[in-house]
């Protein structure tokens, strides 16, 4: 049987030109780029030459780049390290209900600490309203953390609008930017962040590597010691291979960035279009305007969607629900549950998110898969 990937939120397979980069530097640059003799330095200036191609893509100084091991480090490392690092007694953080585990734990690992965090909610739209963020600043707030684009819903946050009203209160500005980079534009200059978290696996490139962009002058406290690396904000011997991937990707990304969001938003467009026409009792979750071009979040009433995952890999597709499975009970989507739906609503949405590898025969194939196994499913729930 031939399968189709439609899963790219979640990962994405190595590009060619990335893979080719890993192994070439597996192969040939394997000293620790902190050795200064030959083969440190060549490892050295590979990292470097990737430090670059990120910062061309994301338009920043290559001196703002610190490597990490994946955006969940990056995350950590700016809620936990801005707000440890903030002067005064008492602290405030703003973030949001429908972000990703990576920026609600720390979260709630300095509400332990006595922090105290307010999470706005968005609307049924799935974006955060800066009116609100406005509302929630206080004076002892110290970090405002927003996503850019979610990793369900693929809704685009208001990030430069949101950049004023931090900075305006004093506050520094932390951006999840794992789901957008390579998908949108991403300009951190324009945005006006402080901070911005990086993922290679998101980007066609191996896991274990990403990136935090730190504004110069952004104060943060380590998360972690151990020694000097990266300009002491990460230490641990770097990651070479993972890192040059990251720079591929990077610089594939920028190159192909404008034509490929068109291409895979048409697929998009065809596959809702299709299974809103096809599939009663179906419908969007979250904006139709304002997201990423390569991800649709849709519900099929009466359907749980975990079965609906099973039954579309039996056929063939990849795809995700919106759901996740904690201590052996399906629980709903805090995102989903966080614009509004029903509990049940939640648990009947799937995720489809496309790349590079789909074309508009996987899409119409995908149309045709669901639409028989949203059927099937309904007369086994019908009979039950």
């Amino acid at each position: 049987m031939q399968y189709f990937y439609f899963d790219h939120n979640a990962t994405t397979p190595v590009a060619p030109e990335v893979l080719e980069a890993t192994g070439s530097c597996l192969a040939e640059a394997y000293g620790n780029a902190s050795s200064i003799h030959h083969f440190g330095q060549i490892a050295k200036q590979r990292m470097e030459t990737a430090r670059r191609q990120l910062a061309d893509l994301i338009h920043c100084r290559p001196a703002d780049i610190v490597f990490t091991s994946g955006g969940t480090e990056a995350d950590n490392m700016s809620v936990l390290g801005v707000v440890r690092g903030a002067a005064g007694p008492a602290k405030h953080v703003v973030t949001s209900a429908i972000e990703h585990p990576a920026v609600l734990g720390p979260c709630e690992q300095l509400e332990q600490e006595g922090v105290a965090v307010t999470r706005l909610r968005p609307g049924p739209d799935g974006i955060i309203s800066p009116e609100d963020v406005a509302h929630a600043l206080r004076r002892e707030t110290v970090l405002v953390s927003v996503m850019h684009a979610n990793n369900e819903l693929g809704t685009v946050q208001p990030i430069a609008e949101i950049a004023r009203l931090a900075h305006g209160a004093g506050a520094v500005l932390h951006v999840d930017g794992v789901q957008a980079l390579g998908k949108i534009p991403v300009d951190v200059e324009a945005l006006g962040v402080d901070l911005y978290s990086m993922s290679a696996h998101k980007l066609y490139a191996p896991k274990g590597a990403g990136a935090l962009y730190v504004r110069k002058g952004t104060s943060m406290a380590p998360v972690a010691y151990g020694g000097h690396h990266e300009r002491d904000r990460r230490p641990g011997t770097e990651n070479v291979p993972g890192i040059v991937g990251l720079g591929a990707a990077a610089e594939l990304a920028g190159r192909n960035l404008a034509a490929e969001a068109e291409r895979v938003g048409g697929l998009r467009d065809r596959l809702e279009g299709a299974l809103l026409e096809r599939i009663p009792g179906a419908g969007v979750n979250g904006s139709r305007a304002a997201r990423t071009p390569n991800t649709s979040n849709i519900y099929f009433d009466e359907i749980d969607g975990e079965a609906l995952v099973i039954a579309l890999d039996l056929r063939g597709f990849a795809v995700s629900t919106g759901a996740a499975c904690s201590s052996g009970a399906l629980a709903p989507s805090h995102v989903l549950t966080a614009i509004g739906l029903s509990a049940d609503r939640a648990r009947a949405s799937m995720r489809f998110s496309l790349g590079r590898s789909n074309t508009a025969e996987q899409v119409d194939a995908l149309v045709e898969a669901v639409a028989a196994s949203v059927a099937h499913l309904r007369r086994i729930s019908a009979h039950a």
